[in-house]
């Protein structure tokens, strides 16, 4: 008998609570208070950079388990293996699709306003040091196709020990179609993994009651580090990404749910407390696992949340993508690098590749537009200096658009699967209630012929 599904167990309790006892009301109190912190007192706000730095270590931690109990569990749980083949190829075209509306919602944005130009800054007088030289360096090293000789790891301990998302993907799919390929002789393990999950996103639950502490420390650390006036020196610029971003979440992702029959502002409204974390951690992965509950919460097999979220993560980076144009072009309108029409859509072409596979790497929005200069050569790879300074507050616009395209993404692949029903979606978003359907049963394996036991252990 499987075990009972848990993963949605906790917010569900979470959304019976007033509003003063949930958790994004505590984590916005918590950013506000960090900000405070930072600005008025820069030292002390720069000294608790260990306390935001161990929270998102801790989330990490659990989100390789989650990655790989999940995919195996929904795996394991399909009745046919080709409904897992589809259901990954459905994922790589959408994202493929996303990816290139975002490049071009950035280009086009970025050429309208235009918030380089009259900058002026000569590239030889910009010198790389520090963080910003060793992602150019990284960068200029990295070649396009980087992502797919990255997909296999060394050794299956490796990809855990590290973190690398892409590789632990690669591997629990192999298990869990081995798992699946082998019949009766792997149930036994199948409900054991639906076990060990309902342990882990325990575990998950107690890491997450330290979420206000940790955004605490995050925010101040930035603010401290890093200074309001930095927000100020380059605003222009910082307001036209965060413009942009949204516009594209409302517009291009509001279009997207809308033909889906579901209200984008009811679905972040659903997510508001995910979305409130990556703010105050200004990392995506920080809200990975929870937002995998939350879409299990909305109907959504588990088997399509497994395989598209996480590989969504290295492949469906729209908010780093509408960065990763808009930095560029602000580059070359800076430096007064002029820059055809045909230029910018090879840069446009070139993105789509260095954009992939680069999810959880510190510094890989710095890493992709590096590499992405330093192939196409037109644009001086030092002139990412000049912005450099803001990164981090646009970070965390890049991880909350990514975090958006990736909920969408899911539902759309659910939609494509004929499995995603639309009214009990919309009935959870208006009660902002999660109440995951019941997983399908699996079809019977055939039943083996008469013989002895040790025949049929031969046969397995």
């Amino acid at each position: 008998m499987a075990a009972p599904t848990t993963s949605t167990s906790e917010p569900a309790e979470t959304a019976k609570k007033p509003w003063h006892r949930q958790l994004y009301f505590w984590v916005l109190t918590a950013i506000v208070t960090g900000i405070l912190t930072g600005w008025l007192w820069p030292s002390a706000g720069t000294a608790l950079e260990p306390v935001g730095t161990t929270f998102v270590s801790s989330i990490k931690m659990l989100i390789t388990p989650i990655v790989f109990l999940t995919i195996v569990a929904g795996i394991g749980s399909v009745d046919s293996l080709g409904r897992v083949g589809r259901v990954g190829l459905k994922s790589l075209l959408y994202f493929q699709a996303g990816t290139l509306v975002a490049l071009l919602v950035g280009l086009v944005a970025v050429n309208v306003f235009q918030p380089g130009a009259g900058v002026h800054a000569h590239p030889g007088d910009l010198h790389l040091e520090g963080d910003a030289g060793q992602y150019v360096k990284d960068g200029q090293n990295q070649d396009w196709w980087h992502f797919l000789t990255d997909l296999v790891p060394s050794s299956a301990v490796g990809a855990f020990a590290e973190g690398n998302i892409l590789q632990v993907i690669f591997f629990s799919v192999l298990f869990g179609i081995a798992l699946k390929a082998v019949g009766p002789v792997g149930e036994p393990l199948v409900d054991g993994i639906q076990r060990l999950s309902t342990v882990v996103f325990k575990i998950l639950h107690y890491v997450m009651l330290a979420a206000p502490v940790g955004a605490f420390g995050a925010m101040a650390y930035t603010i401290g580090k890093y200074g309001i006036s930095t927000l100020t020196s380059l605003g222009q610029l910082i307001g036209l990404f965060y413009g942009t971003s949204a516009f594209f979440v409302i517009v291009v992702l509001g279009a997207v749910t809308a033909a889906l029959r579901i209200n984008i502002f009811r679905l972040l409204r659903y997510l508001r407390e995910e979305f409130v974390l990556v703010l105050g951690t200004s990392s995506s992965e920080s809200a990975l696992p929870r937002l995998m509950v939350k879409l299990e919460g909305l109907g959504i097999r588990r088997d399509i949340v497994g395989l598209t979220v996480p590989t969504g993560y290295s492949f469906n980076l729209d908010g780093s993508s509408i960065y990763l144009s808009l930095a560029a072009v602000y580059i070359a309108q800076a430096t007064d690098t002029p820059l055809s029409i045909g230029q910018q859509l090879g840069l446009l072409a070139v993105m789509i590749l260095t954009s992939k596979g680069s999810g959880g790497i510190t510094g890989a929005g710095f890493i992709a537009l590096a590499a992405t200069l330093s192939t196409v050569g037109t644009v001086p790879a030092a002139g990412i200096m000049l912005i450099f300074g803001i990164d981090k507050f646009m970070s965390e616009c890049r991880a909350l658009t990514n975090l958006a395209g990736n909920a969408v993404a899911t539902l759309v692949v659910a939609r494509w699967e004929k499995v995603l029903d639309t009214a009990h979606v919309v009935s959870v978003l208006r009660t902002g209630k999660p109440d995951p359907l019941p997983e399908p049963e699996p079809r019977p394996a055939a039943e083996p012929s008469a013989g002895p036991p040790a025949q049929l252990a031969s046969k397995v």
